[in-house]
C-alpha cells in the first residue's frame, strides 16, 4: 500500500536572516556555482550578502552579487540602497544582482529594482520570490529541504556548509538524477545542428558530461572542479543505475561519431583560418547524423529520469 505524502509549503517567515542566508548559500553550492563567498556571515557586507560566480556554456560566466531577502517585502528603497552598496564595495561593479525573497514580488516592484539596477550600470537582475526559490529547491536540493523539515540543523561556517552539500548520504536516487540533469542543461543538448553552427566547445560539454556521470567531478571550462555530486556509482536502484551506465556509453558514441565526422570532413571549420573560431560547416547528413546520436542520449538518460525536460528545440 502507498501512502500519500502531501507537500507542504515552506515558511521562509519562520527563518532567521542567517538561516536564510545559509539556505540560499548551501542552495547555490548545490547549483554548482563558483567562488561562492558569504559576506552576510562576517557582519559587514556592503550590500553583498553572498557573492558567487554563475557558470555559463555559451557566453561569459556571471559574477553575481546575491541578497537575501528574509522580511515580508522587498522594498525599492532597500534593494536601491544595497544595490549602491555593492557597486562601490572592494569587490567591484558585479555583472547581476539577484534577490532571493522569502515573500512574493509583484512585477511592478521587479520593473522598479530592474531599472534601478540598470542606472548603477549593472543590465541584469534575477528576482526570486519565495515561492520560485521553493521550487528551484525541489528541482536541485530537495535534501536540504528534507532536513529542514525534518529540524536537522546546517552548518554554521562557509567551510563546514561546503563540506556538508558535498557528502552524499542524505541524497536520494531521485535527488542525484536531478543533480545529473543539470549536466545536460546546456547547449550542447539542447541546440540542433545546422548547415553553419558553433560547434567549438561541443566535444568539451560532452566529455564534461560523462565525467559527471561517471565520477560527480563537476569542472569550469578551464578544468577546474567546481563541486562534488553523487556519481552513477552512488545510485542504489539497479534498474536505474542500469540506465546511467547506458547513457554514459551513448555519450561516448556521440563523442566518436563527432570525431568520425570531423576526420571525414563532414564537418568541417569555416575555413577562415583562425583556430578559435566557432563556426563550423556541417553536411546534411552530418546533421542528421548527430542529432539523431543527441536524441538516444537524452532518450536514455529519461529512461531513468523520466520528469527530465531537455528536449532539442
Amino acid at each position: 500500500m502507498t501512502i500519500a505524502r502531501t507537500v507542504r509549503p515552506i515558511h521562509f517567515e519562520d527563518f532567521s536572516g542567517t538561516e536564510f542566508e545559509r539556505l540560499v548559500f548551501a542552495y547555490h553550492l548545490c547549483d554548482g556555482w563558483t567562488d561562492l563567498a558569504w559576506f552576510g556571515q562576517t557582519g559587514s557586507d556592503q550590500g553583498r550578502d553572498i557573492i558567487g560566480t554563475r557558470p555559463f556554456d555559451d557566453q561569459p560566466d556571471e559574477r553575481t552579487v546575491i541578497q537575501c531577502v528574509n522580511r515580508g517585502s522587498l522594498t525599492h528603497a532597500k534593494a536601491e540602497k544595497d544595490m549602491a552598496a555593492a557597486v562601490n564595495a572592494v569587490t567591484g561593479k558585479p555583472d547581476t544582482f539577484k534577490f532571493v525573497c522569502r515573500g512574493s514580488v509583484s512585477a511592478q516592484r521587479r520593473d522598479e529594482v530592474r531599472v534601478a539596477a540598470a542606472k548603477l550600470g549593472v543590465p541584469k537582475v534575477a528576482i526570486w520570490s519565495g515561492a520560485e526559490f521553493e521550487e528551484h529547491l525541489r528541482l536541485r536540493a530537495e535534501f536540504l529541504l528534507r532536513r529542514l523539515v525534518e529540524g536537522i540543523l546546517f552548518p554554521d561556517s562557509e567551510g563546514e556548509l561546503r563540506n556538508f552539500v558535498d557528502k552524499f548520504q542524505d541524497i536520494d536516487d531521485e535527488q542525484a538524477l536531478a543533480m545529473f540533469a543539470r549536466a545536460f542543461d546546456r547547449p550542447a543538448f539542447r541546440t540542433p545542428f545546422q548547415q553553419e553552427t558553433n560547434l567549438h566547445a561541443f566535444q568539451q560539454a560532452i566529455d564534461d558530461t560523462i565525467r559527471v556521470l561517471s565520477t560527480g567531478i563537476w569542472q569550469t571550462r578551464e578544468g577546474v572542479e567546481i563541486h562534488r555530486l553523487p556519481s552513477l556509482h552512488h545510485i542504489r536502484d539497479v534498474g536505474i543505475r542500469n540506465a546511467l551506465e547506458l547513457t554514459v556509453r551513448e555519450l561516448d558514441q556521440l563523442r566518436r561519431r563527432f570525431k568520425a565526422l570531423l576526420s571525414s570532413g563532414q564537418i568541417r571549420p569555416c575555413g577562415c583560418g583562425n583556430p578559435t573560431c566557432p563556426t563550423f560547416t556541417l553536411t546534411d547528413a552530418a546533421t542528421r547524423e548527430m542529432d539523431r546520436a543527441r536524441d538516444r542520449v537524452l532518450a536514455a538518460f529519461r529512461r531513468s529520469y523520466p520528469s527530465f525536460k531537455v528536449v532539442l528545440e
